[in-house]
């Protein structure tokens, strides 16, 4: 399965060789020359898997982090241990961005968005031109092509707002300057693009990493559950609830995933090494439950993220040069976590505070994560292999949980669904108090409920931001487990900075104003 990524590099390196006296960019050739045989159709969309919406996932960088980091930065409940030498760790900590301080951060994460788009919208519109290509294949790839399309749109509405809504290729000069369109437009495409990739594409309907790690059926409605609920939150109130609702039953009842399982001893105690937690950790991908992930391989497209589970005071002891508690959870985190009952919280399961070398000799630090642990990578290489999760089952559930709770209260099936996710990391309860304790809950207290959980379990796939974004709702935590919410507006955030309207949207590059007079900035900024 790993070749896959193989074939889109030599894809990109075939795509480079139109004559450099011609006026074409140099690294592809034209829609003309190149939409002519099914492989072309093959190779566009190839590129989509590490072009737009995926570089958000792997621009890994050892000093700044993953650019997937920049909302939980600003959420005050992350650190990264460079953040002197990296503005937009310190701006988003700080609430002192803008557009011209992040220009070049936000500016780069723009244009990659947006030529995943351009990309998406070649394969689009010349994928049905291929008359050799049969029509099955060329409906998969559109799935595929309308799929990152949707994404990348995803990331932009979450991140600016309003935004330019780019459909067709750029083929001529005409329409280069395009205004924000509103955001019902721009959710409007996600919902069709990944409307047709379910329902008109044709996708494989086991999991991504059974499916030659290409998007599957549940992948699309993994992402499209996500949007409805996204929507069905602020800025647009549309009550996609029941959408979302209904998504995620299709993801559980497709048989094509589950929650990974602990290991017990003859008692029935979980087995600490071999925990859910760290078999998952340990596995390269988690067929079962990685539903959406960004694909790697040692030697063509490496792992960067074991860097961050080692903080700079021990970067000697690993094989790395530089290592960096790039996304360090701080205390105030880590509260969120009940110490007693949570396994996730406990020692080399979630996160790791210790590390002994292969001498014998054991170094304490603070709190870093250990889900991206790689021990061959961290000892030896230097060089990961393991995908790094976008989309989860445990996460699937979660939408699902709360998506029923809105739109039909606290149901047998929300009950399940939450106690799932809990009972899995609460290992000193039984699975039947979980189900009784959320019984008894009213629905907004359910629907809070599943909030702490998304705090507690998605912590890897970076969604904390985004809940604050969309329930306008900031989590306050107590020792032990005890999270609370409060209306985000005027919130501290721990970092002696206050929340206000205009920080629930990141603001429009300055270098992107520049080149379109058609836009205009978001209100704040």
């Amino acid at each position: 399965m790993k070749k896959y990524i193989y074939t889109i590099l030599i894809a990109g390196i075939c795509s480079s060789c139109a004559d450099f006296l011609q006026e074409e960019p140099r690294d592809e050739m034209s829609s003309e020359q190149f939409f002519t045989i099914p492989q072309h159709a093959h190779d566009a969309v190839n590129s989509l898997y590490r072009n737009g919406a995926p570089q958000i996932i792997n621009s890994a960088a050892s000093y700044g982090g993953s650019r997937a980091m920049l909302g939980n930065y600003m959420s005050g409940y992350f650190d990264n241990e460079y953040r002197g030498q990296e503005p937009h760790v310190q701006h988003t900590q700080q609430l002192t961005l803008n557009g011209v301080n992040l220009a070049t951060y936000l500016g780069n994460t723009w244009a990659d968005l947006y030529r995943g788009i351009a990309r998406a919208n070649n394969a689009i519109k010349y994928i049905p031109t291929i008359e050799a290509l049969p029509a099955n294949e060329a409906s998969m790839l559109l799935a595929e092509a309308r799929f990152f399309r949707a994404f990348s749109y995803f990331y932009l509405a979450k991140m600016f707002g309003p935004v330019p809504l780019i459909v067709d290729p750029y083929e001529s000069l005409e329409n280069l300057y395009m205004e924000r369109a509103p955001l019902e437009q721009i959710y409007g495409l996600i919902v069709s693009d990944l409307e047709f990739a379910i329902n008109e594409g044709g996708l494989s309907q086991s999991s991504m990493a059974n499916n030659g790690n290409r998007i599957a059926q549940g992948t699309a409605q993994a992402l499209l559950a996500d949007v409805y609920l996204t929507m069905s939150g602020y800025p647009l109130q549309q009550d996609n609830y029941q959408n979302a609702a209904a998504m995620a039953r299709s993801v559980v009842s497709s048989g094509s995933y589950a929650l990974v399982d602990h290991d017990r001893d003859g008692d029935g105690n979980v087995i600490p090494e071999n925990s859910a937690y760290n078999k998952i950790r340990r596995a390269s991908v988690s067929p079962s439950e990685y539903i959406y992930f960004v694909e790697y391989t040692v030697g063509i497209a490496n792992n960067t993220y074991p860097v961050y589970t080692m903080p700079v005071s021990v970067t000697s002891e690993a094989a790395y040069g530089v290592t960096n508690g790039a996304y360090q959870p701080l205390s105030r985190f880590l509260n969120g976590y009940d110490p007693q009952q949570d396994l996730r919280v406990q020692e080399k399961q979630y996160f790791h505070s210790s590390f002994t070398n292969n001498q014998g000799n054991t170094f304490t630090f603070g709190t870093a994560p250990y889900m991206w642990h790689d021990e061959t990578a961290i000892r030896e290489t230097a060089a990961s292999g393991k995908d790094v999760a976008v989309y989860r089952y445990a996460d699937v559930l979660l939408t699902g949980a709360e998506a029923i709770a809105q739109s039909e209260g606290v149901t047998d099936e929300a009950v399940r669904y939450l106690a799932d996710v809990r009972s899995r990391a609460y290992f000193t309860q039984t699975r039947e108090e979980i189900e009784a304790d959320l019984r008894a809950l009213s629905a907004g207290e359910f629907i809070q409920e599943v909030w702490k959980e998304r705090f507690r379990e998605q912590v890897f796939e970076f969604h904390l931001w985004a809940d604050i974004q969309r329930t306008r709702q900031y989590p306050i935590t107590q020792e032990g487990g005890v999270i609370n919410y409060v209306d985000v507006i005027g919130q501290p955030n721990g970092w002696g900075r206050s929340f206000t309207e205009n920080n629930l949207l990141f603001p429009i590059p300055e270098t992107e104003l520049q080149r379109n007079p058609a836009l205009t900035q978001n209100p704040g900024y």
